[in-house]
């Protein structure tokens, strides 16, 4: 008896349903995603061939641009930290900051630039005029006024049981005066670690780093 044959068809899968599900996710990511800002400070970093990334939570950053001024700021996510700062510096210094001026401390990427004298007028001012100052940043240069001290002293109370990821991002073109003035500050603290943020290069070929790198590979 001869064996029947069945026909042959062509496989086709609806991909449909598959096409739904890609946008879908692709939308999620697309709306979720928080984009890195722009840096509101321009420094060039030396270069390095460091391979360990800075921590990025509960960050004090102390930055030096090319003219030697100083800048101080404090992550996002150290919010009840900022606000124990811009507390303990209203009271040391008898400034008689607003709860308006405190809470232009406390919002996203902000940075001190200023002296003690002028802090109150800076922080009364709206992120579109503080973008547009020049600012002479925090006095470091002379010994006996090195408000960095002061501010650096407010930092270590209020990260008093928690840790202070300290880093200090300096312009490649700095002066030594202002570099000085930052390591003193934070000498008079007791603070003696922190890190560095530099411009990552590859390691030179040859050395003995890039042949401990290679054999980890």
């Amino acid at each position: 008896m001869p064996r029947l044959k069945v026909p042959r068809k062509s496989t086709s899968v609806d991909m449909t349903a598959m096409c739904d599900v890609a946008f879908l996710l692709l939308s999620f990511f697309i709306l979720t995603t928080k984009f890195k800002p722009a840096e509101a400070l321009a420094v060039t970093t030396p270069k390095s061939v460091s391979t360990n990334p800075a921590e990025q939570k509960k960050v004090v950053m102390v930055t030096m641009d090319r003219k030697g001024s100083i800048y101080l700021s404090l992550s996002d996510d150290a919010e009840e930290q900022k606000q124990s700062v811009i507390d303990q510096i209203d009271k040391q210094k008898g400034l008689g900051l607003s709860a308006a001026e405190k809470k232009s401390f406390m919002r996203s990427g902000f940075y001190v630039g200023v002296p003690f004298n002028q802090l109150k007028s800076y922080l009364g001012k709206t992120p579109d005029e503080t973008a547009k100052l020049q600012l002479a940043g925090i006095p470091v240069t002379d010994t006996l006024n090195n408000e960095l001290q002061t501010w650096m002293a407010a930092a270590n109370i209020a990260f008093q049981g928690s840790k202070m990821n300290l880093l200090v991002k300096g312009d490649n073109e700095a002066k030594y005066p202002s570099f000085k003035g930052v390591m003193d500050a934070f000498k008079k603290n007791e603070i003696f670690k922190f890190q560095m943020i530099t411009d990552p290069e590859g390691v030179p070929a040859g050395t003995d780093l890039y042949k401990k790198t290679e054999g980890t590979k």
